[in-house]
């Protein structure tokens, strides 16, 4: 009896670890490989849908880098007329907070709404009068996912988004976030490097829409009218969609993307991002882009100039048998480049929020918007080119004999880690 007792209380407390489990399971399918034979011209169609979006025409970009973006988001919050949505991660005191709170203030007091949704653990850090400092002014700050009893189970679910809609007819989308280190031109350790996009045209009702599923999460309010969803008129020729949506049973729509453009590239995949831990399947589907004769290539920042070495040394893990299939990866040593963007075959390219790993992919709430415009996806690339200038490209001969086993041993501690945490 005293076994059974024993067993039976086991079994109850493992019972709801294993309901986790199999739920998380079920929301993270294996993707496999795809088969295309399609005309080119499916590229941005294709992606959309799977996606689970629309591809949306009639649109303009403006590809904005390091802390120049903050110049110009400034100045269009300042130049709001009727609404103000902003969404975002990490938020620390400093200079640019200062400067973004005085202008939501500043619209606020001037009878526009302004709403701000923040993640509660990517903002732990925020100057405690800054909240009292919004409200005050007319500002509605709400926490995505605050610690607490009613949260507990979702608490690892992290919104890592970062956008704004101005209006309901300019949205900024990117992977820029509201403190110090955003400042400058990546100059230096102190100082990152990073991109976002500035949209006009009738892509940014998506971005409302994104915005809109969190904020409705976090206060029941759904957002209407003509303030939120105004009429849009196409103001360009580039076709964009939205990657945002995370259906119960099925891959999420960011990673689905991601896979999808890799398993459709015929000539070139770049990619740039701070956090690359790709899955089997990714690795996978990257080997057989090589052998289809495309040119693959990533470029991260190296450990000793990441905000998150653990991180770096986790991706090392992979390194080997990424290189062993042909992908060339260079790491940056000044400062993290913490942008994420993605390019295939110089025509269409991928810019967002989302990490390539299974936490961005799975776990957090993220946006990423892809675009069909070959003058984008140069300039993309580009920021490609001038940064892998100064980067160390690995050698895999070098990698695979030089890496003595303690080496190894610590990349897989931290890669495991990672996947727990």
């Amino acid at each position: 009896m005293h076994w059974a007792l024993r067993a039976g209380v086991v079994a109850a407390t493992a019972l709801p670890w294993l309901m986790l489990w199999s739920a998380r399971r079920h929301t993270r399918p294996r993707l496999e490989g795809l088969h295309r034979d399609a005309p080119e011209e499916d590229l941005l169609g294709s992606l959309a849908g799977v996606g689970l979006g629309s591809s949306i025409s009639g649109n303009s970009v403006q590809v904005l880098e390091n802390g120049a973006f903050f110049d110009v988001l400034v100045d269009r919050i300042r130049a709001a007329r009727r609404t103000v949505h902003l969404e975002t991660y990490l938020w620390k005191k400093g200079e640019l907070n200062d400067r973004v709170v005085e202008a939501l203030c500043d619209r606020a007091r001037a009878g526009v709404k302004v709403r701000i949704l923040a993640d509660a653990w990517g903002a732990k850090r925020i100057a405690p009068e800054v909240p009292r400092q919004l409200r005050k002014a007319g500002c509605r700050l709400v926490w995505f996912h605050p610690f607490g009893f009613y949260t507990l189970g979702v608490f690892g679910d992290r919104d890592h988004r970062k956008l704004t809609v101005i209006d309901g007819q300019e949205a900024f989308v990117g992977g820029h976030c509201i403190t110090d280190n955003w400042l400058g031109d990546a100059q230096d350790h102190d100082h990152f490097a990073d991109v976002s996009v500035w949209l006009r045209g009738p892509i940014v009702h998506s971005v409302q829409s994104c915005f809109g599923e969190n904020w409705g999460s976090a206060t029941g309010e759904i957002l209407i009218g003509d303030d939120v969803y105004p009429r849009l008129d196409a103001v360009g020729e580039v076709g964009m969609h939205a990657a945002f949506v995370k259906p119960t049973g099925w891959a999420p729509a960011v990673k689905a993307v991601h896979h999808a453009a890799i398993c459709m590239a015929r000539e070139r995949i770049w990619i740039q991002n701070p956090y690359f831990l790709p899955k089997p399947e990714a690795i996978v589907a990257l080997g057989r882009a090589v052998s289809r004769g495309v040119d693959v290539r990533v470029l991260t920042p190296s450990p000793g100039a990441s905000d998150n070495p653990v991180v770096q040394h986790a991706s090392h893990r992979n390194f080997e048998n990424l290189l062993r299939r042909g992908v060339r990866i260079f790491e940056y040593p000044r400062t993290l480049l913490h942008q994420k963007l993605m390019t295939v075959d110089g025509r269409w390219c991928a810019v967002g929020s989302s990490n390539f790993d299974d936490r961005s992919f799975d776990t957090n709430d993220e946006l990423v918007i892809g675009i069909q415009d070959r003058e984008t996806t140069a300039r993309i690339d580009g920021i490609f080119m001038k940064y892998a200038q100064e980067a160390r490209e690995v050698d895999p001969r070098e990698w695979a004999t030089r890496r003595k086993p303690l080496q190894k041993a610590r990349d897989h501690v931290y890669y495991l880690l990672n996947e727990v945490l």
